[in-house]
């Protein structure tokens, strides 16, 4: 039986009513729409579903609006919170074609950036596995109008006529009198100074009947509801699909309990952000049955010549892979000295300080892997982890020296320590990191003429408009001058 057999029987024997169709625009948000079921029953859906491109942004202009949604069977699933049989809904990715489904879209993030690079890697006899750390934040309200100064008055609500970060309501303090979690101390609490156990075991068990099982989940740094669930590692287009499923049902599951989840990057003031730490290594054969390309029992590190090479490549287009993996103007919010993000280049094992980690938790050739720390989760996946793929590939086959590691807390160095170390800075503004991509021959290529161009025009206007935006900072700062 094929995958679109396969596929009508799993939506008839579930009774399912709606299929909810989803892809990504450029940008990175999830794009959606309904098909009732029984046009995938006894109607001819599988066969592409056209829509107006030209209504999704970087997609089309409207002279070449018609566009194609091709389902691909394999991802359907049941959406586990919704139990009205009425309502009864799954979810299915799929790839983006031309007119007449005549090929793949080069707009599509997923099936022209994605699948393309698995292809790559594949003619070179590998393949890849990605694991994302996605944290984000859980408030019970987000008053974004009503800004605060103060770290301690903000989450109950300070002084209407102070600046800096937007008034939240976190869930550890939401009732008067409750326990605090001090800032940057977050980290593992217990409840029930954590009181997001209950939504995070929700959503595991929500992730899990979605095929994204969840290996460990804890509270993170910052105060006020900050978490972070991993889930076991992908290849590159089910990871990407992966990420979508964890943030559609982080909202969702949110939603029902009325909270709000939000993936933006730094939403608190003076406390730690939200970062999308990316693990991955490189197979011969199938992972974890192969063999694995990133470990040599004989180095000092359990590092193979082919993993620093790799290595190598993230730092070599580093500044440029932070305009595609930390793509908004909030995402240099957080790479900033003193709050656990990356901000210096260089590699190192354990060290937290260093773009690039190689953990050291097992010592076995299947659990040697690299954690390049410089990404967040506004990113579009499908992007951001094609390029990190290609920079590291980049890395091996000119085989660039990654350097030695640095072994000690990089923050701690002075500015002359740093240069005599050779350690660079990432870029500080949006602006900066796209005008390294601007210069990235090989970043370019993985992201296609197209999507480069409209990612750089679609970027360049949100710094533009932030730039032209008179902040409150900015009148407590200077209205005195």
């Amino acid at each position: 039986m094929d995958d679109v057999e396969k596929a009508k029987g799993f939506l008839k024997e579930n009774n399912v009513k709606q299929v909810l169709c989803a892809f990504s625009d450029v940008r990175g948000y999830l794009m959606t729409f309904s098909i009732p079921a029984r046009e995938f029953i006894d109607g001819n859906a599988f066969e592409g579903i056209g829509f107006d491109g030209s209504s999704i942004r970087g997609f089309k202009s409207i002279e070449e609006g018609d566009m194609v949604w091709m389902p691909d069977p394999r991802t359907l699933k049941l959406i586990p919170w919704i139990n009205d049989p009425v309502q009864k809904s799954a979810i299915m990715f799929g790839d983006v074609y031309e007119p007449w489904a005549s090929g793949v879209a080069e707009c599509d993030p997923r099936g022209y950036v994605a699948k393309r690079m698995e292809k790559e890697l594949e003619s070179q006899g590998m393949t890849a596995i990605f694991g994302p750390e996605i944290e984000f934040f859980v408030f019970k309200g987000v008053d974004f109008k009503n800004l605060v100064w103060d770290l301690w008055t903000s989450p109950n609500g300070g002084a209407g006529d102070s600046w800096g970060a937007p008034r939240v309501l976190p869930l550890s303090e939401e009732l008067s009198g409750s326990y605090i979690i001090r800032p940057k101390e977050g980290y593992f609490r217990a409840p029930p100074e954590d009181t997001t156990l209950e939504y995070r075991n929700e959503l595991v068990y929500v992730l899990e009947q979605l095929g994204v099982d969840v290996e460990y989940h804890h509270h993170e740094v910052a105060t006020p509801g900050q978490v972070e669930l991993d889930f076991k590692p992908k290849r590159l287009t089910e990871v990407g699909d992966a990420f979508y499923l964890y943030k559609l049902s982080a909202k969702n599951i949110a939603k029902k309990h009325g909270l709000i989840a939000t993936f933006m990057p730094k939403p608190v003031y003076l406390d730690n952000a939200s970062g999308m730490h990316t693990h991955q290594s490189l197979w011969k054969g199938e992972p974890f049955k192969g063999s694995a390309l990133f470990a040599d029992p004989n180095d000092e590190f359990m590092l193979s010549q082919k993993a620093r090479y790799y290595i190598g490549g993230l730092l070599e287009h580093a500044k440029a892979l932070t305009a595609i993996c930390c793509p908004t103007v909030n995402s240099y919010k957080r790479l900033v000295p003193g709050f656990e993000a990356p901000v210096n280049i260089c590699w190192s094992p354990r060290n937290r300080s260093a773009l690039i980690r190689v953990p050291m938790y097992q010592k076995k050739p299947s659990a040697i892997r690299i954690e390049y720390r410089g990404a967040d989760p506004s990113c579009n996946p499908y992007l951001a982890i094609s390029a990190q793929l290609a920079a590291g590939l980049d890395g091996i086959k000119k085989k660039i020296d990654p350097g030695d590691p640095v072994m000690v807390d990089v923050y701690k160095l002075s500015p002359r320590e740093r240069k005599e170390l050779g350690i660079g800075e990432l870029p500080t503004t949006l602006r900066d990191a796209l005008d390294h991509l601007a210069s990235d021959e090989v970043l370019q290529r993985v992201l296609g003429r197209h999507i480069f161009d409209v990612f750089m025009e679609l970027k360049i206007e949100e710094w533009n408009q932030f730039c032209l935006y008179i902040t409150p900072w900015e009148f407590m700062k200077y209205l005195d001058i």
